[in-house]
This record gives structure tokens, C-alpha cells and sequence, in this order.
């Protein structure tokens, strides 16, 4: 794993224009980076992985939860969550912070090209710092007494109401109809 590589991951982008991506602080779990992998291949946009890992990076159930899509995107890997914050800096992305102690719905928010969506690790969430550093805390309403849904499957939902906000849900559906590139 190299930290902060940007390889040519196929994504849907409007003239240079970064769509939403994913990423994931510190994951425990194989098969939800399985899946995000999956995720972000299939929808053409940008994956980042925050150290350190709780498995080897060749754990198989990566592969496995992942299916052929690993092919198709090269996540950004950073060495921790204050580099990633400072890659975002540099490049003037925006954190938008997945939480259930969130106040704000995610339906509710207003999101841009290149906003990251970054979901807490599977058992210790995000700390207080992260919080205070991202531009938006977003929650999604959930039925009562339930804690927190898969953070792969919260990831999803938030993103894709962030990619059809920001028309690159239009964009991939021209691209299948054969209207675009």
C-alpha cells in the first residue's frame, strides 16, 4: 500500500470535476472494504482507506466481498486520519462525517463535487476531533431503538443521494443509455 496514490480508476467527471467519494477511518473489518470496493467501482467514484487496518491488506475476504470490481478502482490509501485531513485540505475537499451523533439529517444537507463521506470505524466511531474538523456531521434517521446501521450501508445511502444532488447519477445514466462518452 502506498499513501495518497490516485490511480486512473475509470470515475465519472464532468470536465475536471471531482464526484463524492467514500472513505472509511481506521476499518476492522475485511468485507466492508470488500464491499466499499465494490461500491465506489460501480458508481465510478473515488475510494480512500485510513490507517491503520485492522486485518492484511491481502486479507482474501477483501476479494471476496469485493468480486472482480477490485480490478476496476485503486483506493487512496493515507497513513492516518490527520493525513487524510490534510490531503483534504490541499486539494480543498470537504469531510462530510457519517454519525449517529450527527444532528443533521443527510436528506437535509447540501452537498458538492468532491465531498468526501467518511464513516467512523466499525466499533469506536470517529473521535471528538474529527467531529469538530469536518464541514458536515451528518446522521441517517433510523427507526427507534436502533443503534447504527452497517457503515458500508449507511455510505451507500448518503452517497448516493450526494451523487444524484450533484448530477453524476444523470451523468452514469447517460453514459449506459450510450448519450455520454
Amino acid at each position: 500500500m502506498q499513501q495518497a496514490t490516485e490511480g486512473r480508476n475509470g470515475r465519472t467527471r464532468r470536465a475536471g470535476v471531482e464526484p463524492p467519494g467514500l472513505a472509511l477511518l481506521e476499518p476492522e473489518r475485511p468485507h466492508n472494504l470488500g464491499a466499499a470496493i465494490r461500491l465506489c467501482a460501480c458508481l465510478g467514484v473515488p475510494l480512500h482507506v485510513i490507517a491503520p487496518l485492522g486485518f492484511p491488506a491481502g486479507d482474501r475476504r477483501i476479494r471476496e466481498a469485493a468480486l472482480d470490481y477490485g480490478e476496476h478502482l485503486e483506493p487512496v490509501f493515507h497513513l492516518d486520519a490527520q493525513a487524510f485531513c490534510t490531503w483534504c485540505a490541499a486539494r480543498g475537499r470537504r469531510i462530510v462525517l457519517l454519525s449517529t451523533r450527527a444532528e443533521l439529517p443527510y436528506h437535509r444537507a447540501e452537498f458538492r463535487p468532491g465531498d468526501l463521506l467518511l464513516v467512523g470505524n466499525e466499533r469506536r466511531g470517529a473521535p471528538d476531533w474529527l467531529h469538530e474538523r469536518a464541514a458536515l456531521r451528518l446522521r441517517v434517521p433510523m427507526a427507534p431503538a436502533r443503534r447504527a446501521l452497517n457503515l458500508v450501508v449507511a455510505g451507500a445511502i448518503v452517497l448516493g443521494e450526494a451523487l444524484r444532488r450533484t448530477g453524476v447519477l444523470d451523468e452514469l445514466a447517460a453514459i449506459e443509455a450510450g448519450e455520454g462518452r
